[in-house]
């Protein structure tokens, strides 16, 4: 019922993400774009409503926090941009740094829940993604973020905010490296040797779109273009138009996962020939 609608999203949100555009401009396309999505699915409950308990879990749980945590997410990329200083790299990376600690702030005062996502729990699932706790429902004051009492549950919208929030700090370390900032000035990594891609590109190109596929980065929350530039820094390469690659790598006559096929293949061999030692 909400297959495509999502689908349909997700497919305007990256043209919107890999559009020739200013960050202001895309934060401002996305708004437009997750209101009209969230109206859309909002209208499609008032409609249908849920027949079981588990689909209405589902809805507010892996439903409804794509669109909302991407309007989170433009929200707060639209309010960094218009109060990012004006001149003097010293105080745009004094104000980058601020906005990473409300984040670690946010994460620190939820950790709780976010441990409970993490870890896949779902003992608590009736309580935190259906409605039938309208009573403890949080009227927090969210700017600009869309909320509705009769569509919404205790947490679907910080679950929306813990994916969106891991999205702005992406966000932020590239704006950190526009800045000519060292990673190592702002985040406590431990620094790893040089690793080379030496491998075929649409190998890596089937990788990432199976880890994206799975949501097993950030929680589900990271896009396709935020696990490709991750992988093109980790892995020191430039991959070109991934969204063609992946269209070819669909086309194929034969094997369409050839790579990932590969992979499983040799870690099974690898494990089997240990165990005969």
């Amino acid at each position: 019922m909400f297959k495509k609608a999502i689908e349909s999203f997700n497919a305007v949100c990256n043209e919107i993400l890999e559009a020739n555009e200013t960050m202001q401009n895309k934060a401002c396309n996305g708004i437009v774009l997750c209101n009209k999505t969230l109206t859309n699915l909002k209208e499609i409950v008032d409609k249908n409503d849920f027949n079981t308990v588990p689909e209405e879990i589902d809805f507010f749980k892996n439903i409804k926090p794509v669109p909302m945590s991407l309007l989170i997410y433009f929200t707060e990329v639209r309010s960094c941009e218009l109060r990012m200083p004006k001149a003097g790299n010293t105080y745009k990376v004094e104000f980058l740094q601020k906005e990473l600690r409300k984040i670690n702030k946010f994460f620190y005062r939820n950790a709780d829940f976010v441990h409970y996502m993490e870890q896949g729990y779902s003992y608590l699932d009736h309580q935190f993604f259906t409605r039938n706790h309208r009573d403890n429902f949080p009227f927090t004051p969210m700017t600009d973020y869309y909320q509705f009492p009769e569509f919404s549950t205790s947490q679907d919208m910080l679950w929306a905010k813990v994916k969106a929030m891991y999205r702005f700090i992406h966000y932020i370390r590239q704006a950190l490296k526009r800045l000519k900032v060292d990673d190592s000035d702002i985040f406590e990594e431990k620094k790893h040797k040089v690793l080379v891609w030496t491998g075929p590109k649409t190998a890596l190109t089937e990788l990432i779109y199976a880890l994206f596929s799975n949501g097993t980065i950030n929680h589900g929350a990271a896009d396709i273009n935020t696990i490709t530039t991750s992988f093109e820094d980790f892995f020191n390469i430039k991959l070109d138009n991934i969204y063609k690659t992946y269209t070819e790598i669909k086309a194929r006559k034969s094997s369409k996962t050839k790579f990932l096929e590969e992979l499983t293949l040799n870690l099974q061999q690898k494990m089997y020939r240990e165990d005969q030692e």
